[in-house]
């Protein structure tokens, strides 16, 4: 639109234009006249677009889309209305420039891509007034952040509602995450959350909400279907166990899987019982679950299936085809459940495959968090209709192994991860974008059950925790004095590039470790030299024998744990012992519950997780480690569901060493953790050279 501006003076039936400024080639101008007129005019045209009313006077000017709109919608019937103003148009034929009155309305539909059962793609239209909106046009005004959008037929539109902004986000993630074509949401069967958005935008087609009921159910736990715990289940389920067996039972009915990420020590292996309880009596399942665990939890397994549930058929594969004398398919015959350990899985993982499994179950499915490792990709390869993780830390570094998790028992999720780690783990964990963690929430909390000890276990005894520091005895400190000097100088020579080397870091840093232990671990020349640590740890178990109670003492560190043994040997005070080298684990931690031996010494590794040991009242950690998850499992083997004593946790640091670092660190990286998976705020897990730094000042 060119506008121009001019006086029209009449003299009789003439009439003599003259410019909008007065010049003095212009004489018998009323100029006081032309500036009252002026004074009235100019506020009209203020606002009405993006210049200023000066800068639509006095040259001529071109305008053009929103501000054509807005001056033919507004202005000219403004000007048209005064007697002091005549508007003249050059065009007979212009278009009827209005704002829209009613809301935008958004619909999808099924797109000609959809067929697959797998995926679902829904088409997004949005018309304005039956008006249908150019996709591209919107979604490019929408990314440069325009505030409202012109139209071909002359209405235009605010851009600047909320069902648009959460509309483009959807759209982005939906290309970004799953390669869904331009003007298309694409969604899997695991896409509960999603769809729950959808439906709050926009009008969804018949065709495509019939497509619905394999997710519907997953919308929130209060709208379950009312699964009543099976009658052979010899057990009652205390209310959240409940819950949690009703959202088991619906995600197995509609083969969905999922991940149970309950706090450790409330039954999560009771649910799951409870479940293929279920699948037998309700589902009419025939075939078989296969459990993988640990090894030191397999007999666990057994153990709770033959008390919970006595109908079940259900054996442990705990030895090699070789050693065992058949195959697993001749194991399998007849059993309801079978259990075996991820290290087994991983070696006749062929043998598992020839099988029709009803499930797969993941217990301590943190083991499978790295997707570059065999166990991940026999779990990942298996084929089975419902795969199930369990575990109470689903993220214990990076969020990555969140979505190693979801890669299994949900496929179609997040389905590459490189997408996955663009959109949301470098985002969330530099803390660049609180808004894709909030959206990370909404998508796996249909998938992932999660409930914290503290709130629907009240019940459970209280808990007191102590940090013991330790002052290193004079020789200790001298040598460990000699190491620090040594390590902090190679080590801060080689953060230049960290991923490099981080090797050759970790290595320096467990040294440390050791050295804070005892020298001896470091160098055999030093086995002379007292432990300061294991001189306190001695005073404390006598005492606490003494009193007539059972300890459960737990190190990273196999090398310090025999030493500790030595130590309880000569004192006289009896022990069992539990590493990664144990023969016969069943027997020994049998031994254990059903014995008098007041210590128990146990690898985190072998030992951390999956035990249930509430026979004891007391805990030792005795070395810290900056992964708050590893000593809140092993914690967890006395406080859980069946311990009726209050439960005491000692934690042995070393003061002024690479100790009191890790303590600080821990606290740090337990944060991203509560920030995903229980709506904490936003922060970092990540190790980094400044955290590496700080172990060392």
């Amino acid at each position: 639109m060119r506008l121009e501006w001019a006086w029209a003076y009449r003299l009789g039936d003439a009439t003599r234009h003259e410019p909008l400024q007065v010049s003095p080639s212009s004489p018998g101008r009323d100029t006081g006249a032309e500036q009252r007129v002026l004074h009235e005019v100019l506020p009209l045209l203020t606002g009405l677009t993006q210049r200023t009313a000066a800068g639509l006077m006095p040259a001529p000017t071109t305008v053009q889309g929103l501000e054509t709109a807005r001056l033919m919608s507004e202005l000219i019937p403004q000007l048209r209305s005064r007697p002091d103003v005549d508007v003249r148009l050059a065009v007979a034929d212009v278009l009827d420039y209005r704002q829209a009155e009613d809301a935008p309305v958004i619909t999808f539909a099924p797109s000609g891509n959809t067929g697959s059962h797998d995926w679902f793609d829904l088409s997004v239209t949005v018309t304005v007034e039956d008006h249908v909106i150019p996709f591209n046009q919107l979604f490019v005004a929408l990314a440069q952040e325009q505030s409202e959008l012109l139209l071909d037929n002359g209405v235009w539109f605010t851009l600047e509602r909320d069902e648009f902004r959460r509309l483009a986000v959807l759209i982005a993630e939906s290309r970004e995450l799953l390669d869904a074509p331009a003007d298309t949401v694409r969604l899997s069967r695991f896409h509960a959350g999603l769809w729950d958005e959808l439906e709050q935008l926009g009008i969804i087609d018949a065709q495509a909400s019939s497509w619905r009921e394999s997710v519907q159910a997953l919308s929130a736990l209060a709208e379950l279907p009312d699964h009543k715990p099976p009658a052979g289940l010899d057990a009652t389920l205390r209310p959240y166990q409940e819950d949690g067996f009703r959202w088991l039972a619906t995600i197995f009915d509609h083969r969905l899987g999922g991940v149970l990420a309950d706090d450790m020590g409330l039954g999560k292996t009771l649910q799951t019982l409870a479940l293929f309880q279920h699948s037998r009596e309700k589902s009419g399942e025939e075939r078989p679950f296969l459990v993988v665990a640990p090894t030191s939890v397999v007999p666990n397994w057994a153990a709770e299936a033959a008390r919970f549930t006595p109908s079940l058929g259900v054996t442990t594969i705990s030895a090699t085809a070789a050693r065992r004398g058949h195959d697993v398919a001749e194991a399998v015959r007849g059993m309801d459940v079978v259990v075996t350990s991820y290290t087994l899985f991983r070696l006749e993982f062929t043998q598992y495959c020839q099988i029709d499994w009803a499930g797969l179950v993941l217990d301590e499915a943190q083991a499978v968090k790295n997707r570059q490792s065999a166990g991940y990709r026999s779990a990942r390869e298996l084929q089975a209709d419902f795969k199930l993780a369990i575990t109470g830390t689903p993220m214990e570094n990076n969020l990555m192994e969140l979505w190693s998790l979801f890669s299994i028992t949900s496929p179609g999720l997040f389905p590459r991860p490189d997408r996955f780690s663009d959109y949301y783990r470098k985002p969330i964990e530099r803390q660049e974008a609180p808004e894709r963690l909030e959206q990370l929430r909404r998508r796996i909390a249909p998938l992932m059950l999660r409930r914290k000890k503290e709130v629907v276990a009240a019940d459970l005894p209280e808990r007191q925790e102590q940090i013991m520091e330790l002052e290193l005895l004079p020789r200790h400190r001298t040598i460990y004095q000699k190491y620090l000097q040594r390590e902090r100088q190679k080590v801060l020579g080689l953060l230049g590039d960290l991923n490099r080397n981080r090797f050759e870091i970790f290595r320096s840093l467990t040294l440390l470790r050791q050295a804070a232990l005892a020298a001896g671990l470091v160098d055999p020349a030093h086995d002379n030299v007292p432990s300061t640590k294991l001189d306190a740890l001695l005073e404390q178990l006598t005492d606490i024998a003494a009193e007539g109670h059972r300890v459960l003492v737990f190190s990273q560190f196999t090398r310090f744990l025999e030493r500790a043994a030595d130590r309880l040997q000569q004192a006289g005070l009896a022990y069992d012992y539990l590493d990664g080298k144990t023969r016969n684990r069943a027997r020994v931690i049998s031994g254990f519950r059903t014995g008098t031996a007041p210590v128990f010494l146990i690898s985190l590794k072998a030992g951390g997780s999956g035990l249930n040991l509430t026979e004891a009242d007391y805990v030792f950690l005795l070395d810290p480690w900056w992964n708050p998850a590893v000593e809140a499992q092993a914690v967890d083997r006395a406080h859980r569901i069946g311990q009726t004593r209050k439960v005491m946790v000692y934690r042995l640091v070393a003061k002024d060493t690479i100790e009191e670092k890790v303590m600080a660190l821990k606290a740090r990286k337990s944060a991203l953790a509560d920030s995903v998976l229980d709506g904490d705020e936003m922060s970092s897990a990540a190790l980094t050279a400044d955290d590496i730094r700080d172990l060392l000042a």
